[in-house]
């Protein structure tokens, strides 16, 4: 018993003595002395009892905190944050490293400690898209007036109607047309007059001709059509537009009597025998998708038909509503089965090299066109939308995985830690009498299903934990050694709270 108790002691007796009678004092005085003798032989054995166990005790590195491990002082007392008693912290036995930590059988398996191999594997995963049938950009046609006037007749009067290259369109009355054929009769009129010796005369007249026929061709005028006004040798008051393209009027902006200007758009054409696929992506599937994948897809109002295509384009811009990115497929439409605004389902079966990037071994000694990517050739050559020449695959960054590379490291996701800045892995060292666990930070690549892609910090046949990671790490917290909350240990922690 120390000096304080035996204060706090007297102070209590010496209330009870008040309220004891003046002949009991001297009997209670004589019991208090005897208490006082036996209580100070009993803590002098209790104290010595204290220090032999102390003394039994392993070496005690500091003493620390189970809730506030930050805490660390030389000698047992109180936690001065929470006032909770400090518990000891053994020293380590000497073949321990900063971040790591033994633990005996026994407390494996009370912890339920699982540990499974880091191997080298196939990383796949399915995207699953979704998205709709659009008309392909590249096969759109306009039908516009290439001078002033007004519409006499549409000969296509709505919307859906398949037209041919060279239907009539429109008739048309145009000033500028009738002053046009006028100027092409004038010139061939001049010309049959022009003597034959004459002969700048005649090349003059020619180059007028030569000019006017131009000028008809420029006005949209065909070769047949000038043809017809010079064996007719009559300018006439209407002239009938054709269709410069096929496909399917999807769009009319215009009605029968109506004044247009040079531009005005009439009708709008597309080839419907190839759409495009048009889908979503979000951008945490961004890594699993790549250029030339294939891709099957399945569309609503087609039950029972499965259609195969392969991604011609990524948008290299993102929606920041909704943080997504189009994804394109272009292909064949032979039968006029998909027709924009049809809703696709798809899934792209997507397959990871060993940087952690999508790749496609199909691709492999390719030629593409740099402008229009859905011409893919075997040899090189020239595109046949734009006549651009051909580059290799490999040009254009997409990825390929050749024979001798390996696959990528693939850890059981349960055995990461992630704290948003940090990946803690912890792994088993082999070659020790009692198990050793040892903390090893860790940089991931995209996550399949049940694994994570590791592109740093393990090497293949390592033991990680898979279970019961937190608690090795909780213990790690408690020895104040680097943990999943505090990358430096104790001593880290304390540097930034003297800098605060």
């Amino acid at each position: 018993m120390d000096l304080k108790d035996l204060i706090q002691s007297y102070i209590k007796i010496r209330g009870w003595l008040k309220m004891i009678p003046s002949r009991l004092w001297i009997l209670v005085a004589a019991a208090f002395i005897v208490g006082l003798l036996m209580g100070g032989f009993g803590d002098t054995e209790n104290a010595e009892s204290h220090a032999a166990h102390l003394a039994a005790l392993p070496s005690v590195e500091w003493w620390t905190c189970s809730m506030h491990p930050q805490i660390k002082l030389e000698q047992p007392g109180q936690c001065p944050i929470c006032f909770m008693d400090l518990i000891p912290v053994e020293s380590s036995s000497g073949d321990t490293g900063p971040r790591e930590l033994r633990m005996s059988p026994a407390a494996i398996a009370l912890a339920d400690i699982q540990t499974a191999p880091v191997r080298r594997g196939v990383a796949r995963r399915e995207i699953r898209l979704s998205g709709k049938v659009e008309v392909d950009e590249t096969r759109l046609g306009y039908i516009t007036a290439r001078t002033p006037g007004r519409l006499e007749r549409l000969y296509v009067d709505y919307t859906g109607i398949t037209v041919q290259e060279g239907d009539h369109m429109v008739e048309l009355y145009s000033p500028d047309l009738y002053a046009a054929q006028e100027e092409l009769l004038q010139a061939l009129h001049r010309t049959s007059q022009t003597e034959q010796n004459q002969i700048f005369g005649q090349t003059s007249a020619l180059a007028t001709v030569n000019a006017a026929r131009e000028k008809l061709r420029l006005l949209g005028l065909t070769d047949n059509q000038i043809q017809d006004i010079e064996k007719r040798s009559v300018a006439s008051e209407r002239l009938t537009v054709y269709s410069p393209v096929s496909g399917v009027v999807i769009q009319k902006n215009v009605a029968e009597g109506m004044y247009v200007q040079t531009g005005t758009r009439i009708y709008t054409v597309a080839d419907l025998s190839r759409v495009w696929i048009i889908m979503d992506a979000y951008e945490s599937d961004l890594p699993w998708l790549h250029f030339g994948q294939e891709v099957d897809f399945r569309v609503e109002a087609l039950p029972g038909h499965e259609f195969q295509g392969w991604i011609a384009f990524i948008n290299p811009v993102l929606d920041t509503k909704t943080r997504t990115v189009k994804v394109r497929i272009s292909l064949p439409n032979i039968d006029g089965l998909l027709k924009p605004g049809m809703f696709v389902r798809a899934v792209v079966h997507s397959v990871m090299g060993p940087d952690g990037r999508a790749v496609n071994p199909g691709m492999a000694g390719k030629w593409v066109s740099p402008m229009h990517p859905e011409v893919v050739k075997n040899s090189p050559g020239k595109c046949d939308v734009c006549g651009m020449a051909l580059v290799k695959a490999e040009d254009l960054g997409i990825v390929n995985m050749s024979e001798n590379d390996e696959n990528p490291l693939l850890v059981p996701a349960t055995a990461v830690l992630q704290t948003g800045k940090r990946a803690i892995v912890y792994v088993r060292k082999p070659g020790t009498t009692e198990p050793v666990f040892e903390s090893r930070e860790v940089s991931l690549g995209p996550r399949t299903k049940d694994h994570f892609v590791v592109l740093q910090g393990l090497e293949a046949g390592e033991e990680v934990v898979v279970n019961g990671s937190f608690k090795i790490d909780s213990a790690m917290q408690i020895s104040a050694k680097p943990s999943m909350m505090n990358s430096h240990g104790l001593t880290g922690f304390q540097e930034d709270h003297q800098h605060d």
